[in-house]
């Protein structure tokens, strides 16, 4: 799972319950209780704040928002604050290119040269599919030393999809097209220029019009800056999302990724050696974790999704064809992960950025959803805090699914 935009605790197992009843709530107030200090506990241990929505498919959801305590100084946080999703985006954007599918304009087996010519290395082997269930052979280029500066927030500079691509590298170890599943932001790049030279318009007016309008997603918007008062209602709440200064982070990292000295975020410093990073610009992200939202209107995309209302069944199936990807918990489709857990198969995707994580499931049906929002994405990855963290979204999943 790559860092920085995907770096949730993926569902493993969780503790099993019977199906309710049609009609009946697949909670009860002992679960909601337990599920409430499970997210206090999260919060406490690391994840610093902590957002739960469980939608059951009775019209009654549950939602919890906990936070540590001296995150409160700097905001009290709601249920209903914006988010940066991160690449649950890239859900979105694999929903956009198989609605163009469906009329013929893409097709899954065209290349990613006859779409953008002597963008993408190798573009001649690798095919829209490839990019899609991250089997296109490229890198990623999060880590490399010209973009390590712009993920941090040490560096101010605005890149283009094309910029990000050339600096992409190959796999390592190396794989030819089609043959590894290796998660890339860049596979999300290609598809975010295809998508606008296949149609014409904007990912940002792709989005608007075929996505957040119709689905009445009034909180969600494709970032262009660090700016959070835009879109329908402007000026609303947004979480403060906070990472560790890069003492604790490099600690934290230590063993599975080498950071070099000193390399930390920029914010503020909080207590407990963090640091806020809210005003770091997520722009760059764009079609692979670009936009803000809700838990609520989140789940109303991947309800909508699953349940059909979006895509023909056609498309849909494609999509929730899946390649081996166990770090994901279970399989990668074309934007879509399948998690398998003790208590049922789910769909969605887990996002994250500097100072936000996110996971966001439905069952097979799109009647039931879960979303787990966390203010903070390395955080979560230090072990006390990984452990609380997955607690809290075993027990939210296996609720939602009864």
């Amino acid at each position: 799972m790559a860092l920085a935009t995907c770096v949730g605790v993926a569902l493993v197992s969780c503790s099993g319950g019977a199906e309710p009843a049609a009609g009946q709530s697949a909670a009860s107030p002992a679960a909601d209780a337990r599920l409430a200090r499970l997210a206090q506990q999260a919060a406490d241990t690391g994840s610093l704040g902590v957002i739960v929505r469980v939608d059951s498919g009775d019209g009654k959801p549950v939602e919890i928002a906990k936070q540590t305590a001296w995150t409160k100084d700097d905001h009290s946080l709601a249920v209903g604050d914006r988010f940066r999703v991160g690449s649950n985006t890239k859900t979105v954007t694999a929903t956009l290119v198989l609605q163009q599918v469906a009329k013929k304009t893409i097709r899954l087996d065209d290349t990613v040269e006859k779409w953008l010519p002597g963008v993408v290395e190798g573009g001649a082997h690798i095919s829209v599919r490839m990019l899609l269930n991250h089997t296109s052979g490229l890198g990623d280029f999060l880590l490399t030393p010209q973009f390590l500066p712009s993920l941090t927030g040490q560096e101010k500079r605005t890149w283009t999809p094309q910029e990000l691509l050339a600096i992409t590298p190959g796999q390592d170890p190396p794989a030819e097209p089609g043959e590894t599943y290796s998660y890339s932001n860049a596979n999300y790049e290609a598809l975010g220029l295809i998508l606008e030279k296949a149609t014409g318009s904007s990912l940002t007016e792709l989005i608007k019009e075929k996505i957040t309008g119709p689905l009445g997603m009034n909180d969600s918007f494709l970032a262009a800056d660090a700016d959070w008062d835009t879109g329908k209602n402007s000026g609303k709440q947004h979480v403060t999302g906070y990472e560790p200064d890069a003492a604790r982070l490099k600690k934290i990292l230590s063993g599975t990724v080498d950071l070099p000295d000193g390399v930390g975020f920029a914010g503020s410093e909080r207590p407990d050696d963090n640091v806020d990073t809210s005003a770091i610009d997520p722009s760059w992200s764009w079609a692979a974790g670009g936009m803000v939202s809700t838990a609520a209107d989140w789940q109303t995309f991947l309800t909508a999704l699953n349940s059909g209302e979006l895509l023909p069944k056609a498309q849909l199936k494609q999509m929730r064809t899946t390649v081996d990807a166990p770090e994901e918990g279970g399989g990668y489709g074309l934007g879509l992960m399948r998690v398998d857990t003790a208590c049922g198969t789910v769909w969605g995707h887990t996002g994250g950025l500097p100072g936000y994580s996110s996971e966001i499931y439905t069952d097979a049906t799109g009647t039931r959803s879960v979303a787990v929002f966390s203010s903070t994405n390395f955080g979560i990855k230090d072990k006390a805090a990984a452990t609380a963290n997955k607690a809290l979204v075993e027990a939210a999943t296996c609720q939602m699914l009864g």
